[in-house]
């Protein structure tokens, strides 16, 4: 065995966030105390979808419209549970009136917003949407968070986690395309 071989074997690993930030994001809101999770199925949130579904200690909810995550999030909220909504850029639009249900009740609401209109967007109908995402929440008085790397990301939602679930605030973080790659169709 060479010299490196053995410092590598006694080093810690480190994680490379770039690559793995969905499981970084699954454990950091699994510490959150999340134990909901409602979702409109979306590629850029498949492999988040997928541990919170295999987790037998957390209830998912599959949404027919982003808005229903909204009020099952105040549901949740009521009946002692954390939970999170996973939507994409467009969903923002379909709930941004139901978004006053958390705001004037102060129920807590963490939103993970996967971004589309942007970076390598081959769908022009995503495009208005995806200009208007970060504004639209702000307009009613929803913290708006921004994650472009894996890291980032999940230092972000950390933070999300402890201003909606300790603050009462309602906080929506905004997932990059240039993270999620670019859409292959």
């Amino acid at each position: 065995m060479s010299i490196a071989e053995v410092i590598s074997a006694h080093e810690p690993k480190v994680r490379d966030l770039a690559a793995e930030w969905p499981r970084a994001l699954y454990e950091t809101l699994r510490s959150a105390g999340v134990s909901h999770m409602s979702y409109v199925p979306d590629a850029g949130h498949s492999t988040l979808i997928r541990l919170f579904s295999e987790d037998a200690d957390v209830v998912t909810n599959v949404l027919t419209t982003e808005e229903e995550g909204v009020a099952i999030a105040a549901g949740s909220w009521l009946g002692g549970k954390r939970s999170v909504v996973l939507m994409q850029s467009s969903g923002v639009g379909n709930c941004i009136n139901m978004l006053s249900l958390p705001v004037q009740a102060r129920f807590p609401l963490l939103m993970l917003v996967t971004m589309r209109g942007e970076w390598a967007e081959f769908n022009p109908w995503q495009v208005p949407m995806g200009q208007a995402t970060e504004a639209a929440p702000k307009a009613i008085g929803i913290t708006v968070l921004r994650a472009e790397t894996g890291a980032d990301l999940v230092d972000a939602v950390g933070q999300a986690a402890t201003m909606a679930y300790e603050a009462d605030q309602q906080v929506a973080v905004l997932i990059g395309q240039r993270l999620l790659g670019k859409k292959k169709w």
